[in-house]
């Protein structure tokens, strides 16, 4: 098993060598360098001079309802539906004007509350940087970068659009739901790898490489094969990424900080829906840190195109969940050296035999990017995983090894 420093668990390292550890540890940073210097590095630019979001949470700790005080927002969503039950629908709508940056993103609010909070917040972002893209004050390639990002807001304002999550801080972060949330039995959460921000979240090239797309095609794919089923998606792009693949995406740390919004998106799922996670790059480091620790209502985790999933072997990650795993031949992501040695790399290749994942079918992703491309195997195999009805996967190879056991309840990862 490999380290999980950042969320305090043992981490022995599987190297008795010392010369056979430098060598592995020298090999995952020629490979990460010649990566970041060929055209695998993206750069952040986006600055602003304050934290609207902090700002927010500092006056919601300090604010009051009707005479009463305000739950901490790192409250348990139990905590939280219960405190926004037992106001009246014009306190929650009137928390929701004062504090949208709080209420979008409080797990326990009711969905719907959260979309016109976040709605309100979106709003608010789009004033402030249409105002930065008339700042003298600011470099042309600043205006130009106020300029996107207005255009990215307005994008999320539209019709229709349901935006579960949004922080405008930094690159920013949000996520979006596709469907009823409220009353989907089959939910799936879509967990985007390196260079995922506001930006990133969606794109007109290359639509399904960009996480609104990945959703998109999920759930079109989700409804075609199950139509009886009442399913919904999440675009989750609620973490901070690594950004481009550097030291970063090498260590675990920007993916345990990751793992813990992912759980607590997990518990603040309303009703009692089925949760599968498609997890792709290095999104699957956030889903194998976060396994552990998710809630049984995870039925599978899927990951493709997977650097590691900071474990050996599949049974590392403790889950009760079935561990899915898929990779195209083309991926670059093969020459990344599947270790991990003093905190750099994510362990075991999740598509290995000795991993223990059950290993899927890829066919027609055509490299990195494609695994949720319309048509394709991989994202067949990834809707019937999602639909409950996983005994329709195609299995990698021609075996049918992935489909073993599948007749009763998940369990843990085949062995």
């Amino acid at each position: 098993m490999t380290s999980f420093p950042e969320l305090g668990a043992p981490s022995p390292i599987p190297w008795t060598n010392a010369t056979t550890a430098w060598r592995a540890l020298l090999a995952l940073a020629v490979v990460f360098v010649m990566l970041a210097t060929t055209g695998w590095t993206a750069v952040r630019g986006h600055k602003g001079n304050t934290d609207p979001r902090a700002a927010s949470v500092s006056a919601w700790l300090h604010g009051s309802i009707g005479g009463r005080a305000l739950p901490a927002p790192t409250s348990e969503p139990g905590v939280i539906a219960r405190f926004f039950g037992s106001l009246s629908p014009a306190e929650r709508d009137r928390l929701a004007e004062r504090y949208p940056l709080v209420v979008g993103n409080l797990g326990g609010v009711p969905v719907e509350l959260r979309y016109r909070a976040n709605h309100d917040a979106l709003e608010a972002a789009r004033r402030t940087e249409r105002r930065r893209t008339h700042d003298s004050g600011l470099t042309p390639a600043g205006r130009s970068e106020a300029s996107r990002r207005m255009h990215r807001f307005e994008s999320l304002l539209s019709d229709g659009r349901q935006i579960l999550a949004f922080d405008p801080s930094g690159s920013g972060r949000v996520a979006e739901a596709i469907g009823d949330l409220d009353r989907a039995q089959r939910v799936s959460v879509v967990v985007p790898g390196v260079d995922t921000n506001v930006l990133t979240f969606e794109k007109t090239q290359r639509a399904y490489s960009a996480p609104v797309g990945m959703a998109r095609s999920l759930y079109a794919a989700e409804r075609s094969a199950s139509p009886a089923t009442k399913t919904a998606v999440i675009a989750w792009a609620d973490y901070t990424s690594p950004a481009g693949v550097g030291m970063d995406a090498a260590t675990g740390k920007l993916a345990a900080e990751g793992a813990l919004r992912l759980r607590a998106l997990v518990r603040a799922l309303p009703g009692t829906s089925q949760v599968s996670l498609f997890c792709h790059s290095y999104g699957s480091v956030v889903c194998g840190v976060a396994a552990r620790d998710l809630p049984g209502r995870v039925t599978d985790v899927a990951v493709a195109g997977s650097p590691g999933m900071r474990a050996e072997h599949a049974s590392d990650l403790h889950t009760s969940a079935r561990i899915w795993a898929m990779r195209d031949p083309g991926d670059w992501i093969q020459g990344v050296p599947h270790l991990e040695v003093g905190g750099l790399g994510h362990g075991a290749d999740p598509v290995s035999s000795g991993f223990g994942a059950r290993v899927l079918s890829a066919a027609g992703a055509d490299g990195h990017a494609g695994y949720f491309q319309p048509g394709t195997t991989s994202l067949a195999n990834f809707a019937g995983i999602g639909v409950g009805t996983p005994a329709s996967v195609r299995c990698a190879g021609d075996g049918s090894g992935c489909r073993d056991d599948l007749d009763r309840a998940p369990d843990a990862p085949l062995v």
